[in-house]
């Protein structure tokens, strides 16, 4: 049987980031990601591979186009709040407020059932998971459990295949699932992101590999702004520019052309329990 795995990609615009939005300069062009986006989309069928969007909403209001093709093409969309600012500059309204409206915007423009969140800069706070489940959400892909990064994140977590999000927080509610994003074994760095520009596809395809070995679903992300060649912005820093653009989508292509089954983070979640559930719950693998 196929090896499955799942490419995510945090639908965000690259006005949207951290990177641009604390930087001096600025740009005047509107949508940058958008056609990285598309790229996304119509690469995942040429491949017949699915995948999960994790959507700014407010995307879905100022480009609806863009996130109903992603929906109309299968992918599942889930959640990354309504405007990509970090959780915790928020307080807990704030928090909730942004959960809620952006699960509410992407229902209303999608038809179909938002139960995924992924945190902006897996940025999570103490009422994280609570605030996920009074909302509706039923699963999370927040945690990333990398070696300590300085001025990134990383150290808190030992998780690398779903589970309750009681193995993250003791006190969470029983509804929500966790589903990490994946970092290399041994080295302890996530697999994609900035670290698949960094590292190079071969590094992340040996990553998937040894994870599948131990019998564990790759959970991987790509930016549609990595995936376009960005504007000069003063103030942004050099690692966002590097190997954007073509590069990138020769790496995603490289990637999908893996001998694995991509699919979606519900997918995963809903074909069973895996081993790492049952050991939680004190049962025999």
């Amino acid at each position: 049987m196929t090896d499955r795995a799942v490419l995510s990609i945090d639908f965000e615009l690259f006005t949207q980031t951290p990177a641009y939005r604390s930087a001096s300069g600025t740009t005047d062009r509107d949508g940058v990601g958008l056609d990285g986006g598309r790229f996304f989309r119509e690469t995942l069928a040429k491949h017949d591979a699915d995948s999960t969007a994790f959507v700014v909403s407010s995307v879905a209001q100022s480009h609806p186009d863009a996130v109903r093709a992603l929906a109309d093409a299968g992918i599942e969309i889930a959640s990354h709040t309504h405007t990509h600012q970090l959780l915790s500059d928020l307080d807990s309204e704030e928090r909730r407020a942004e959960l809620s409206q952006s699960r509410d915007v992407l229902e209303r423009a999608t038809d179909e059932r938002v139960s995924g969140f992924r945190a902006p800069a897996f940025d999570i706070t103490s009422d994280h998971f609570d605030l996920l489940a009074d909302i509706g959400y039923t699963y999370d892909s927040s945690v990333v459990s990398s070696r300590s990064i300085p001025g990134w994140y990383g150290g808190e977590y030992d998780l690398h295949e779903p589970a309750p999000a009681t193995a993250v927080h003791p006190d969470a509610p029983d509804s929500i699932t966790e589903f990490p994003a994946s970092v290399m074994p041994g080295l302890q760095l996530p697999l994609t992101g900035t670290w698949l520009r960094f590292f190079g596809p071969r590094y992340t395809i040996l990553g998937m590999k040894l994870l599948a070995r131990r019998g564990i679903t790759p959970m991987l992300y790509v930016h549609p702004w990595e995936l376009v060649d960005l504007p000069a912005v003063e103030g942004v820093p050099t690692r966002v520019y590097v190997r954007t653009g073509d590069w990138m989508r020769r790496a995603v292509e490289r990637i999908l052309q893996q001998d694995f089954e991509f699919t979606t983070a519900r997918a995963v979640l809903e074909d069973g329990e895996t081993a790492a559930t049952r050991l939680h719950r004190g049962e025999t693998p």
